[in-house]
């Protein structure tokens, strides 16, 4: 556990040294869970909303995008059921006076379990070597089965007392399973409550229930009361998606971990509308399409996994999220929520308007079902930082940090540097950064040796890095050097651009 909170505090470090995320109003000691993005940061979190805007709407036909209101008619989280049931069951230590999410620390519990079953698993593998049946060992050995069995338990009791919302029950379990405040180490747990997780405000002038509106706390509910206008406007036919990228706000009790839980934070949602019936074919092939998206950044198969939810939503017939390895373990990035038609009826109800689609084919109206994929934009931000952040030792045993991002992703594209600061060099570098600048962001840099110049750009992770010297002023010839190989070749200036766009553009990873 050590090593993981290590990690994560080496990137929360190395985030704000080069400018991707800073604390939140530092200067006033900052603010709880809040943060800023650098200008690193902010070049970063648009080119991960242009791989998804992209791969949502640009590689599919049948696919719109839309930007709705934050604030909204405050009947809409009436109907959505969020000013009723958005709550958190929430739990406090006597001791260390530590608020915690109940349904969490049994989910950390039951992932303890889960280790025990690899530890049995990597002792079958030392044991028997090429010989190792990991099905067969899996499906015999006495003390997989026995922890397999109690995690079972576990999951039932949890998917019991959390679907009838019995916070007794909840408390129950805590108790029975022994589980301890992590910080204080005893088991001194007050009874579980209730949380409502919306930020509320007050509009215009008066104050009161009339005026009482909420900021959103998901962007799902914009794009549900737009259904109509953007099919009819748009003339979509069924199967057709809304997509949108918008900030949302929940007054999370206990967020923690850099910038993986915020109480303001931003989500990248597409609302895909289907005939009944037929959610579940494209639910199955929106988990797919969402895996490949993620994988195609080839930051490691082997940090995603499923994760096939033991509570349901009240509005949901199947859910699965896909879990990313981050510093702190594997944890929720993305969703993906067969919604059935919940919503769109929830709307008809409320707001008397009919939510319906006239399907042609079938010569009737009815309402869709929707399958909904839905990933935090800044959840997804820290898995591509983290899982590129390296520190490597070199074979002249020197080190470097650098980020490995996807070269798509990467702030900036290309540095070019002058190797000195006279004799026309910085004259013939910016000549190069006007050619290409309409094509990659492009960074100037002649400070420090050139070693010191790579590893800065190592650092930052720009794919290239250019050295203009006197043989340019003569033949036009420039070196290139790639950041993850480190290999420097000569090339004509002329064959930049194609050298640069082959590596960094998206079009390789929306194929």
């Amino acid at each position: 556990m050590e090593h993981k909170e290590d990690k994560l505090k080496e990137v929360i470090s190395h985030a704000k040294e080069y400018g991707f995320v800073f604390p939140s109003s530092e200067i006033y000691d900052g603010l709880a869970a809040t943060y800023d993005y650098g200008q690193l940061g902010s070049e970063l979190k648009n080119n991960i909303k242009s791989y998804w805007w992209k791969s949502m709407v640009q590689m599919h036909e049948n696919i719109v995008g839309i930007d709705s209101a934050i604030f909204m008619h405050p009947t809409t989280w009436k109907a959505s059921g969020h000013v009723d049931a958005f709550n958190d069951p929430l739990i406090d230590n006597k001791d260390s006076k530590k608020r915690y999410r109940a349904d969490v620390l049994i989910e950390e519990f039951i992932e303890k379990i889960r280790m025990k079953i690899e530890k049995e698993v990597e002792k079958g593998i030392k044991k028997f070597g090429d010989d190792f049946d990991e099905t067969q060992f899996r499906a015999t050995h006495p003390n997989v089965l026995r922890n397999k069995e109690k995690i079972n338990e576990i999951e039932d009791r949890m998917r019991e007392t959390l679907g009838k919302n019995d916070l007794e029950g909840v408390y129950n379990l805590i108790v029975d399973l022994e589980i301890a405040c992590p910080i204080s180490g005893t088991k001194n747990w007050t009874e579980v409550r209730q949380f409502n997780l919306m930020f509320s405000t007050e509009l215009g002038s008066v104050a009161g229930d009339a005026s009482t509106i909420y900021l959103r706390p998901e962007t799902a509910q914009g794009i549900f009361v737009n259904f109509l206008n953007v099919q009819k406007s748009g003339r979509m036919k069924i199967p057709f998606g809304i997509a949108q990228i918008g900030k949302a706000f929940r007054n999370e009790i206990v967020a923690r971990q850099f910038i993986f839980r915020m109480r303001e934070f931003e989500q990248m949602e597409m609302q895909f509308f289907v005939r009944p019936g037929e959610e579940m074919k494209w639910y199955e092939y929106w988990k797919e399409a969402r895996s490949n998206w993620h994988k195609a950044l080839g930051l490691g198969d082997h940090n995603y996994r499923f994760h096939d939810h033991i509570k349901l939503a009240h509005y949901a017939n199947a859910a699965a999220d896909i879990e990313f390895n981050f510093p702190m373990g594997f944890k929720e990035l993305e969703g993906i929520h067969s919604r059935t038609d919940y919503d769109l009826k929830q709307h008809e109800q409320f707001s008397g308007k009919k939510l319906q689609y006239f399907d042609p084919e079938l010569n009737q109206n009815y309402v869709p079902f929707v399958v909904e994929t839905s990933v935090g934009l800044d959840r997804m931000f820290l898995a591509v930082l983290s899982a590129s952040h390296k520190n490597e030792v070199l074979e002249d045993g020197s080190e470097r940090t650098v980020l490995t991002l996807p070269p798509a992703l990467a702030p900036y594209k290309v540095a070019i540097m002058p190797l000195t600061k006279k004799d026309g060099l910085p004259e013939k570098a910016r000549e190069i950064i006007d050619q290409l600048k309409f094509d990659f962001l492009c960074q100037y840099d002649e400070k420090d040796s050139i070693g010191k110049r790579y590893r800065r750009q190592d650092a930052i992770g720009t794919p290239f890095s250019v050295t203009v010297d006197h043989q340019t002023l003569e033949d036009h010839t420039v070196t290139i050097r790639d950041r993850d190989t480190m290999d420097q070749v000569r090339v004509n200036v002329a064959d930049l651009f194609s050298i640069i766009d082959q590596k960094v553009n998206m079009r390789k990873l929306l194929v």
